[in-house]
C-alpha cells in the first residue's frame, strides 16, 4: 500500500511542473515543485565516471546535485534505490519521431510513365526544384506522438533528434525530449542541424532521376546560394534559408559506405564537414571511411539470420548476403577500433525494443561498453548542440535519467524507470525481477504449451513444450526488456516457420503475460501465459563465452573478392608471341619485363634479375584491351534524362567499384573502360575513364591524368520516340539540332560574361562543361546512327566552332567516312550489330573495315557488360568481315581506342615506358578459343585463371561455413528471415532509362510495410 501511495504521490506531484508561463489556465493554479532525492544508488555520471552509494537531487526538471554524502534538504521525497543504478537517459540523433511519413513518388512504368514536371509547382517564392527544400523547419511541423514516445522511453531514450526525411536539402531538424507535455515544453534545440541526402524524396519534379543528378543538383545549389548572397535580381526563399543554415551542424543521410565517400567529396569541395548518418556497412571499407574524418550516426539494424534449412532456398543467398549477416554486428566495434567518432541510432529497427538485443550483439562482437554508452549519450548530445542540457548527469542539466537494476549492458538488466525533464515514467515494476519458472501458455495457431524460463538474472533462457498428441520440445530465444518479453521458437511443423511471441507483464501475482503472435514475420493472433510453478534447476557453473570466430572482410565485398589484394611485383614473361602494336609488329619467342607498374623492356633473352619469371611458351601477349564505350561500374542510374541537356552530371561521382563486371571483364582481357552517360538526351553527362583495378575504391579506379570527355547523342533515344506522355524538348530531329545551337550559343555568351572584370555571373555547371568543349578541354563522344544526323552535327560543330572527337556506334559511318576523315573524327562502332531498331536497318558488318581503310581511327566497343567479356572476339570479326590484317584488327580494341581517348602515350601497345597493362592469352587473341590466363593492370595481376579457380573453391567453403553457422543460429533460437536472394544489379546500356529515386523509395516503402 505504501508503494502505491508513493507512486501516486510521484505522479501527481509532477503533474503541473511544465505548465507554460504564457499559457492561460482554465481553473485554479496548482503548480507544485518536484523535489526528489535518490539515495544509495550507483550513479553513472558519464562513461568515465561512476559514483558508488551516491545521491541524486532533482528539483522540477533540473538536476540540483550529484555526489556522495549529500545532505538532503527539507521537503524532498527520498527514494532509496538500494544499490540500483542511475544512468543518463539515452539520446537518438536520427529519428522521424513526431513527423508524418512522407508520401514518396512511386516508380512508374518506363522513364516517363507519368506527366512530366520540369519546375516546382509549390506556391510561393521558392526555388525551381522541389527536392531543394531548406525552408522546412521541423519545429513548425513536429507533433508529440505519445505511442512512439512510450516505445522509445521503454528502450531507455529520453531525447531524440527529429528529421524530416524528404528531399535533398531537407531543412532544419529539432532536438526534443520524450516528455508527454506540449510541443513548446519538449524543445531542446529548435535548429539542431541542417539536413541533406541524395534522395529526391516526394518532389514531383522529373529532375533529378539519378544519383549523379542529385549530386549535381546539390553541387549547383551550393554555387547558387553563394551567388545569391551578392545579387539583387531575385528573391528566393529556398536559397535564403539555405544560406542561413550553413552555420548549423550539417547532417547528411547516406546509404552505404560508397555514398559516405561521395558525401565527403562534396564536403571537401565546399568546405563542409558533414555528420553522416550511414547504413552500417563501414566495416567493408573502414580505412576509406576513417580518412573522411566524418562523425557518423550508425544503425544497429543487423540482418536477421537467414533460414537455410531448405538447401534450394539457401542457394539463393549470395556470398555478400552471408558475410553481411555475420559481419554487420562487428561494425560498431570496427569503427571504435579505427578511432572513428560515432553515435548509435534506433533508425531502421522494426521496434525500439530490438535496440538492446542488437547492441548486445555489437558488444559481443567487439564494441566496448564505454564506447556504447558514449554513443547514446555524450556524443549525440554534442552533435546536436544539447550537451549543456542532456547526455550526462551534472548539476544544472535536465533531470533525464534511467533507473536500472544493474549495469545497463549486463544481460538481464531491467530498466525500471525513465525520468524525462523530471517526470517519472514507469517502464517496469521495481518489485518484479525474477521471471524464472514454468508457465502455461495459450497460443493462437499453436495450442496449449508450457514455457520454462531458466538461467541467470531472473531469466535468460527458455524452452517450449507443446502438449498433447502432437507434442514436441524445442529451445527458444528469450529476451526481456523490463516488463516486455520476446520469445522466439520453431516447432518445425504445425505451424511451419518461426513463431515469435511479443508481450508484456500484465500482473505480478500471479505472473501473467499477454501479447501478439508473429508467424514468419506476419501477425498470427494473440497469446497469454500464467505462472504455474517455480523453476526447478540445479545450479550451473558459469561457462566461458565461446570465442567469436568471424570470417574476413573481402575486397570488394562480393563474390570473387579477396581478403588480400594482389600486389605489384617485377615479372618477366618469357618466350611468348608478343603483339606489340608498334613498328616491331608481332615478335616470336620474345620476353616482356614488367617492373614498377611499367613495361621495362621488350625483346629476346631478357635478364630476369629479381623479377618473378613466368614461362609463357606457346602463349600470346597483348596490350590490355580498352573498351571505348561501356556502362559498367556505375551506381544509381546511367541516364539523367529529365532534361535535354545534363552536361552538369558526372559519371565520376557514381563510380561503383563493387560491380562484378569489373572482374568478369578482366577475365576477358579488358584493362581500361570508358564509362559513359546514356543516350537519353542530346547532351548527356561527363564520362569517366577507369582502370579495372579489382578490389580498389572508386577513386582508385579512375585513370589519373586522362582528358575529360562528355556524351552527346543523336537519334530516336534523345527525342524520346518510345516514351509515354513525353513533354520534354526536343521531340523531333529538328529540335535536336536546335538544342545544340542554343546550348553552344549560350555557352559563348556565358564565357564572355565571365570575362568581364568584377562580374557577378551565376556559376552554371552545365555551361561550364560546354565552355570546356569550346576550349578543347573536354571532348565529345557522340552516340550516332543515321547519316543525315551525323552530317547535321558536323555542320553545327563547324558553324559554332567546336570539334567532335568520336562518333560512337556510328553504324552508318561507311556512308560518311570521307567527312569524318576530313574532320579528324574517330569512329567507335559495333562489329556486326544491326536491325535492332529502325535507325540501324542499314548497318553492315563491313563498316569497321571501310572506316579503317579510309584512314579513320576505328575501334570496336561493347556498350554491353556481356560483350565486353569477349572484345577480342569482336576484333576477330574485322578479319572475318573484310579481311582486316590480324595485327590491325587487334588494334581495334587496344591502340585505336587508346588514341581516341588520348591515352595512347600510356596504354594500347607493348612498349617500354608504357603502363604495364598486358594480357597473357592461351592462344591467338583473336581466336574464339583463346582464354585470358593473366591480366595485369599497372603490373598487378588482377586476373589469374589459376588463382580464380582457388578463389572459387575457397568461397564455396566459406559459404558452406556460413550456412552451417546460420543453421546453428536458428537452432539456438535466433530470429530468422526467408532466404531470398539479392535483387540482381541492373546491367546498364545506352538506352537504360529509369527513375532511380522513385524505385528506391518504392522499395523502402515495401520494406517498411513488410
Amino acid at each position: 500500500m505504501k508503494k502505491i501511495l508513493l507512486a501516486l504521490a510521484l505522479v501527481f506531484s509532477t503533474a503541473f511542473l511544465f505548465a507554460q508561463q504564457t499559457y492561460p489556465v482554465n481553473g485554479s493554479f496548482d503548480i507544485r515543485p518536484g523535489l526528489y532525492a535518490f539515495t544509495n544508488a550507483n550513479i553513472v555520471v558519464n562513461a568515465n565516471q561512476t559514483i558508488s552509494n551516491g545521491v541524486l537531487l532533482i528539483k522540477n526538471q533540473t538536476i540540483q546535485s550529484v555526489g556522495t554524502g549529500t545532505a538532503i534538504p527539507k521537503g524532498y521525497v527520498v527514494i532509496d534505490l538500494k544499490g540500483k543504478y542511475i544512468y543518463p537517459s539515452l539520446i537518438d540523433a536520427f529519428t522521424t519521431y513526431g513527423i508524418p511519413e512522407a508520401q514518396r513518388a512511386q516508380a512508374a512504368g518506363g522513364f516517363f510513365g507519368r506527366q512530366s514536371v520540369f519546375t516546382s509547382t509549390k506556391k510561393g517564392a521558392y526555388g525551381w526544384n522541389e527536392s531543394i527544400r531548406p525552408e522546412v523547419e521541423v519545429k513548425s511541423i513536429f507533433t508529440i506522438d505519445t505511442k512512439k514516445a512510450d516505445d522509445l522511453r521503454k528502450a531507455g531514450f529520453g531525447s531524440v533528434n527529429v528529421i524530416s526525411r524528404d528531399g535533398i536539402a531537407r531543412g532544419t531538424s529539432a532536438a526534443v525530449t520524450l516528455n508527454d507535455g506540449k510541443e513548446n515544453e519538449v524543445m531542446l534545440n529548435d535548429q539542431s542541424a541542417a539536413n541533406y541526402s541524395f534522395n529526391r524524396g516526394t518532389s514531383t519534379n522529373d529532375y533529378p532521376s539519378s544519383l549523379m543528378g542529385s549530386i549535381a543538383l546539390l553541387r549547383q545549389t551550393y554555387l547558387d546560394a553563394n551567388w545569391y548572397k551578392n545579387q539583387k535580381e531575385e528573391y528566393n526563399i529556398s536559397l535564403e534559408q539555405f544560406n542561413k543554415q550553413q552555420g548549423l551542424p550539417q547532417l547528411f543521410e547516406a546509404d552505404g559506405w560508397a555514398n559516405i565517400l561521395r558525401v565527403d567529396k562534396i564536403g571537401k569541395e565546399f568546405n563542409k564537414q558533414f555528420i553522416i548518418k550511414s547504413t552500417g556497412d563501414e566495416y567493408q571499407r573502414i580505412d576509406a571511411v576513417k580518412a573522411t574524418g566524418a562523425t557518423l550516426i550508425i544503425p544497429v539494424n543487423f540482418p536477421k539470420a537467414f533460414d537455410v534449412e531448405d538447401p534450394t532456398e539457401a542457394r539463393n543467398l549470395s556470398l555478400a548476403q552471408l558475410k553481411g549477416w555475420e559481419l554487420a554486428p562487428t561494425n560498431p566495434g570496427v569503427l571504435e577500433k579505427a578511432g572513428v567518432k560515432f553515435a548509435l541510432t534506433t533508425f531502421g529497427l522494426e521496434t525500439p525494443k530490438d535496440f538492446w538485443t542488437n547492441l548486445t550483439q555489437a558488444i559481443t562482437n567487439g564494441l566496448t561498453e564505454k564506447q556504447a554508452l558514449m554513443a547514446v549519450t555524450e556524443i549525440p548530445a554534442g552533435l546536436l548542440g544539447i550537451g549543456d542540457k542532456v547526455g550526462t548527469l551534472e548539476k544544472g542539466k535536465l533531470a533525464n535519467f534511467l533507473i536500472t537494476s544493474d549495469n545497463i549492458f549486463k544481460p538481464g538488466n531491467i530498466i525500471f524507470e525513465n525520468w524525462v525533464q523530471g517526470k517519472r515514467f514507469v517502464v517496469n515494476k521495481m518489485d518484479v525481477t525474477d521471471l524464472r519458472g514454468t508457465y502455461s501458455l495459450n497460443i493462437d495457431g499453436v495450442g496449449t504449451t508450457l514455457l520454462k524460463i531458466t538461467g541467470t538474472n531472473g531469466g535468460s533462457t527458455a524452452a517450449i513444450e507443446r502438449l498433447g498428441a502432437d507434442s514436441v520440445k524445442t529451445n527458444a530465444t528469450f529476451s526481456r526488456t523490463g516488463d516486455w518479453v520476446t520469445i522466439t521458437f520453431n516447432l518445425k511443423k504445425n505451424p511451419v516457420g518461426d513463431v515469435r511471441l511479443s508481450g508484456y507483464l500484465t500482473s505480478a501475482s500471479p505472473l501473467t503475460f499477454k501479447g501478439d503472435v508473429i508467424l514468419n514475420s506476419s501477425p498470427a493472433g494473440a497469446w497469454n501465459g500464467t505462472f504455474k510453478e517455480a523453476a526447478k534447476e540445479a545450479p550451473k557453473r558459469e561457462e566461458p563465452k565461446p570465442a567469436i570466430n568471424n570470417g574476413s572482410v573481402i575486397f570488394p565485398f562480393i563474390a570473387f573478392g579477396t581478403a588480400t589484394l594482389p600486389t605489384q611485383e617485377a615479372v618477366l614473361l618469357k618466350n611468348a608471341t608478343v603483339w606489340t602494336n608498334e613498328k616491331e609488329g608481332i615478335l616470336q619467342n620474345a620476353d616482356v619485363l614488367l617492373e614498377g607498374g611499367k613495361i621495362k623492356a621488350v625483346g629476346k633473352n631478357l635478364s630476369a634479375g629479381n623479377a618473378k619469371v613466368i614461362d609463357a611458351t606457346g602463349k600470346h601477349i597483348t596490350a590490355g584491351l580498352i573498351d571505348e564505350h561501356s556502362h559498367i561500374a556505375a551506381s544509381g542510374g546511367i541516364n539523367e534524362g529529365a532534361q535535354s541537356v545534363s552536361a552538369e552530371v558526372r559519371i565520376a561521382d557514381v563510380i561503383n567499384s563493387e560491380d562484378v563486371n569489373i572482374y568478369r571483364q578482366l577475365a576477358g582481357g579488358v584493362t581500361t573502360s570508358h564509362i559513359l552517360h546514356g543516350s537519353a538526351n542530346p547532351i548527356g553527362g561527363q564520362t569517366q575513364l577507369i582502370k579495372l583495378r579489382w578490389g580498389k575504391t572508386p577513386e582508385e579506379l579512375k585513370f589519373a591524368g586522362s582528358d575529360g570527355f562528355i556524351k552527346f547523342a543523336l537519334g530516336e533515344n534523345v527525342k524520346q520516340s518510345s516514351a509515354q506522355n513525353n513533354q520534354r524538348f526536343p521531340a523531333t530531329r529538328m529540335g535536336v539540332e536546335q538544342t545544340y545551337v542554343d546550348e553552344f550559343t549560350r555557352a559563348k555568351e556565358y564565357e564572355k560574361a565571365l570575362a568581364v572584370k568584377g562580374n557577378n555571373v551565376r556559376r552554371d555547371l552545365e555551361l561550364d562543361a560546354i565552355v570546356e568543349i569550346l576550349n578543347n578541354k573536354r571532348f565529345i563522344t557522340c552516340h550516332s546512327y543515321v547519316q543525315s544526323e551525323i552530317n547535321m552535327l558536323i555542320h553545327v560543330a563547324d558553324s559554332l566552332g567546336f570539334k567532335i572527337n568520336t562518333f560512337t556506334h556510328i553504324l552508318e559511318g561507311y556512308k560518311v567516312a570521307d567527312k569524318m576523315k576530313a574532320h579528324g573524327i574517330a569512329g567507335s562502332t559495333f562489329s556486326d550489330w544491326w536491325a535492332y531498331k529502325m535507325e540501324v536497318q542499314e548497318a553492315i558488318p563491313y563498316n569497321g573495315k571501310i572506316m579503317h581503310n579510309v584512314g579513320i581511327t576505328t575501334a570496336f566497343n561493347s556498350d554491353d557488360a556481356e560483350m565486353a567479356r569477349r572484345l577480342n572476339q569482336e576484333a576477330g570479326k574485322a578479319v572475318l568481315y573484310g579481311g582486316v590484317p590480324e595485327e590491325e584488327a587487334l588494334k581495334f580494341v587496344t591502340l585505336n581506342p587508346a588514341r581516341m581517348l588520348h591515352i595512347d602515350n600510356k596504354v594500347g601497345s607493348i612498349k617500354p615506358g608504357k603502363d604495364a597493362d598486358v594480357v597473357v592469352w592461351s592462344a591467338n587473341p583473336l581466336s574464339i578459343y583463346a582464354k585470358a590466363e593473366k591480366t595485369f593492370v599497372d603490373g598487378i595481376a588482377y586476373w589469374d585463371i589459376d588463382r580464380d579457380a582457388q578463389t572459387q573453391k575457397t568461397q564455396q567453403a566459406e559459404k558452406a561455413r556460413l550456412i552451417q553457422k546460420l543453421l546453428e543460429s536458428k537452432n539456438a533460437g535466433a530470429r530468422t528471415q526467408r532466404a531470398f536472394g539479392e535483387r540482381p544489379p541492373r546491367l546498364y546500356a545506352c538506352e537504360t532509362q529509369e527513375d532511380y529515386w522513385a524505385e528506391m523509395n518504392q522499395m523502402e516503402g515495401e520494406h517498411n510495410h513488410e
